[in-house]
């Protein structure tokens, strides 16, 4: 199956290792990788502060970039594909109808990684091993705008020697929120601390999560707290294997 790959903005600049096992995940799952060089980014800062007029350029780019073929398009981040499921909406409200057209056929094709490994590949099991505790953090975007709850959990229950554990308010939301974080940073500092205080009081080895910029902010509150729990995207460990 010919699959585009979407690397979002922090996985291109902050964290290559998730973009680059999410196409070895993709390959070792029988995918053909393609990669679209004009991609850019989705515009997600710039929407979620109102900066809409701003953000259309982006947007009509990356449109323009992915009607080149009509193959599954997939991202290691619910936050940014809920971005860009809502072009229509944007575009329709801008006066532009054409490219709100175009953009349906598009954002249709949009996928979360863990979303299409289950229901498109059919796949819950893809072999890793990565003996240990962990705790998973499902993700605002992922969860509550995309609807994506069981599929990551599917996908890790799948992993060989892996003990998913539960936290006090596991829903919760990290604190970040993208710009929010910065808009409100007391707030958002308290309500990272309590997210990283009940993941501590279960003694995990591992956190991980599907959503890059989560995983960013609950890493950091980590590391001041001198914490040895490793951080991961799902997509490097669906990528370990037995040694």
């Amino acid at each position: 199956m010919n699959v585009n790959f979407y690397v979002t903005c922090i996985a291109d600049v902050v964290k290559s290792g998730v973009a680059k096992n999410t196409v070895l995940l993709l390959e070792k799952l029988g995918c053909n990788v393609i990669f679209l060089e004009k991609q850019g980014c989705c515009g997600q800062p710039a929407l979620n502060s109102g900066y809409t007029k701003q953000a259309i350029p982006g947007m009509k780019n990356l449109v323009e970039t992915f009607e080149v073929n009509d193959y599954p398009i997939v991202a290691p981040a619910g936050s940014c594909v809920y971005a860009i499921k809502n072009y229509p909406d944007y575009f329709t409200k801008a006066g532009e109808l054409g490219w709100a057209e175009r953009a349906k056929k598009v954002v249709a094709r949009f996928c979360d990684l863990t979303d299409f490994i289950v229901n498109k590949l059919g796949v819950t099991d893809v072999g890793a091993y990565l003996p240990g505790k962990a705790v998973y953090h499902p993700s605002c975007s992922l969860t509550r705008k995309l609807g994506i709850v069981d599929e990551p959990i599917a996908l890790l229950k799948g992993v060989k020697g892996l003990d998913l554990l539960s936290i006090h308010n596991q829903q919760t939301c990290c604190g970040f929120g993208g710009t929010f974080s910065v808009k409100m940073a007391e707030i958002s500092g308290e309500m990272v601390k309590e997210k990283v205080e009940h993941i501590e009081e279960v003694e995990p080895q591992y956190l991980i999560g599907a959503d890059v910029s989560c995983l960013l902010n609950i890493d950091g509150r980590l590391q001041r707290e001198g914490s040895k729990i490793k951080v991961m995207h799902i997509a490097e460990v669906l990528m370990r294997g037995e040694k």
